[in-house]
This record gives C-alpha cells, sequence and structure tokens, in this order.
C-alpha cells in the first residue's frame, strides 16, 4: 500500500493518534482505527505495519464496502475450483496472502453476518477454510480494521457481531477530523501548496491572500485532509502566477452558474439558501453588540473574496457583485483593500 502522503501537523489530537500508533505498532494484537472520511486511516494502518517486527512482510489491503456481499468471503478466504459458478481454478484469499504479514479491512462495518462470523473463526483460532473446501489452513496475520461507523452502536443493534468487536479492539485509535486539529489547516495547506507549486515548476512560494488563509480556517472541511490537499492543489494550479499571493480558493469544483439545477424542496432550498458560504465570516447573531461593524465585516469579506475569484479586475468583480465601477472602487477603498490589490 503505496501512499505519497507524509504525517503532517503539530495539533494535540494528531500528535497524540501518531504516538498510540507508534505504541501499539509492535504489538501483534489486533488494532482498530475509527476516523472521518479523508482523515488518514490507510496512513495509520501502514505505520502499524512498518514500525512492527513484520515490516518486511506482506501488508495487504481489502475494501469490504468495494466488493458485492457475495465475492466478500470468496476475496478473505479463497476458493477452490469449481466452488461455485465463475471459480474455474483454485485461488488464495486476503488471510493466505497476508501470512505472516498485516491484513487491513478497510470499511469493515459493510462486512455481512456471515462474513463477520467466518472471519471471527479466522482471528479467534488462525485458521482460515477456502470455499468450497473442508481443510483448514492455519495463517499467521496481524488484523488492523478501519471504520467511519459507530460499531458498539451497530453491535447494540444486532447489526454487527459484538464477539467479534470484542476480539477486535484490543487498542482503538480515533483519529480527529481536522476542523478541530488546532494550527493543522495552515501547516498542511502551506505543505500542499508548496508541493505543487513545485510541480508546476514555480520558482518561488507566494503563499496564500490573508483572506483565503482565514477562508481555509473557516471552512468546516468534512472530506478533511484529502479534500484539504484538493481543495489547496487545485487553487495552486488554477492561479498560476507564482509571484503573487494566491487570492482565490473554491471550495466546491462542482460550482458553476452553468450547473445542472436539482428542483429542491421548499424547506430544503430555504435551509440551503441560509447556511453560511465558504469565506463568509460566521457570525454569531445572539451576540451582534454592534450591527454596522458586523455588515462591515461581512461586506469586506464578500468584496474581498470576489476581487480574489477575478484576480483583482475590478470591473469584472463589479459585474459579479452588481455593483457599478465607482461604487466597487468606494468600497474598495473604504475597506482599506488598495493597498493589497495593488
Amino acid at each position: 500500500m503505496e501512499r505519497e502522503n507524509q504525517y503532517i501537523g503539530q495539533s494535540g489530537a494528531f500528535l497524540d493518534a501518531v504516538e498510540r500508533t507508534s505504541r501499539a505498532a509492535p504489538m501483534r494484537r489486533p488494532v482498530l482505527v475509527i476516523g472521518e472520511r479523508g482523515t488518514g486511516k490507510e496512513l495509520i494502518a501502514e505505520r502499524l505495519h512498518r514500525l512492527s517486527t513484520r515490516w518486511d512482510e506482506p501488508l495487504v489491503t481489502m475494501n469490504c464496502a468495494a466488493l458485492p456481499e457475495t465475492l466478500i468471503e470468496a476475496e478473505l478466504f479463497g476458493h477452490e475450483a469449481g466452488a461455485f459458478t465463475g471459480a474455474t481454478k483454485q485461488r488464495a484469499g486476503r488471510f493466505e496472502e497476508a501470512d505472516k504479514g498485516t491484513l487491513f479491512l478497510d470499511e469493515l462495518g459493510t462486512l455481512s453476518m456471515g462474513a463477520q462470523e467466518r472471519l471471527l473463526r479466522a482471528v479467534e483460532y488462525g485458521e482460515v477454510t477456502r470455499i468450497g473446501s473442508s481443510r483448514p489452513m492455519r495463517v499467521d496475520v496481524r488484523i488492523v480494521a478501519a471504520t467511519n461507523e459507530d460499531l458498539p452502536a451497530k453491535a447494540a443493534r444486532g447489526e454487527f457481531r459484538a464477539d467479534l468487536l470484542d476480539r477486535l479492539s484490543f487498542e482503538v485509535i480515533t483519529l480527529p477530523p481536522l476542523r478541530v486539529r488546532e494550527g493543522d489547516i495552515e501547516v498542511l495547506a502551506d505543505y500542499f501548496g508548496r508541493r505543487m507549486g513545485a510541480e508546476l515548476g514555480w520558482e518561488a512560494w507566494p503563499g496564500f491572500a490573508d483572506h483565503v488563509s482565514e477562508e481555509l480556517e473557516n471552512h468546516p472541511w468534512p472530506g478533511n485532509v484529502r479534500e484539504l490537499r484538493n481543495v489547496v492543489e487545485r487553487a495552486v494550479y488554477r492561479w498560476d502566477d507564482w509571484e503573487t499571493p494566491i487570492a482565490h480558493v473554491q471550495f466546491d469544483p462542482f460550482d458553476s452558474p452553468w450547473k445542472p439545477v436539482s428542483p429542491a424542496p421548499p424547506k430544503q432550498a430555504s435551509a440551503e439558501a441560509a447556511s453560511p458560504q465558504p469565506g463568509a465570516p460566521s457570525i454569531d447573531l445572539d451576540h451582534v453588540d454592534d450591527l454596522k461593524a458586523a455588515v462591515d465585516e461581512h461586506e469586506r469579506a464578500i468584496i474581498e473574496h470576489a476581487l480574489g475569484k477575478h484576480r483583482w479586475n475590478q470591473r469584472q468583480t463589479a459585474k459579479a457583485l452588481g455593483l457599478s465601477y465607482d461604487q466597487l472602487r468606494h468600497a474598495i477603498k473604504k475597506h482599506g483593500l488598495m493597498e493589497e490589490g495593488e
């Protein structure tokens, strides 16, 4: 499992997760990695393997959600020729491939109950049996599993085997989402930005304009580090000017005035309209004690974002905002944006 990502971060929550991973790596016991999408569960699995005594043995990965239920058991445990329709020849399963190494089961929560039962026996006794065979085989495999689901809640509802959960949760490493990793957004954005600039052959790294840095900090990042990397790399390659700080970032690559519009229920549409847009300052409406300052702050953020989007072409910006050129010039002067643009 090759990854080009590195461990980048300085927040306490992130460093604690990495430290717990390092401590668990030499153990032979199973480890369960929990985290939202894009938090780096695959990297944790790789670290657990590379820092273990099994580092020179196979690291085999299986995404449990990528296969239909009818094929998961055949993938995990292998099959004999003629075991089922389409099984024209004998095939080893992932457990056999990972013998003496590590088996990483991603999206564990999607396993069927039948596969969970057979997985429990493999974990408990170190034995697997190919489909169509009656002869079990001994395997020495360290299990690392990952999920973004609440497995204890699923077990309480009878949707996941509680005994399997007990066997896999010797150590549970829960990865913090990016939005709570204090200081890491700036560090990661700079890392991904510099890397993309080098890929494009930029002679220097201009950094981000102040308002873009603020937008990056305020974004909720539902896709976590993976989403941040895409947003930053897209912003750098679209900017294409290594002498000027990057002044525009687009969080939604599908955002376009010409994109197809699907009709939404009135309540949903009104809720979306009321939600703050990326880049807009968040205002606590219950604690506004200076209306003029709050309005000015919002106006400045909108103008600054629009200017960055249009590369400080003031006529295009004025047209996009429904202002005259003179009105925009007045707003730029009012908010002290002239020097930044020039």
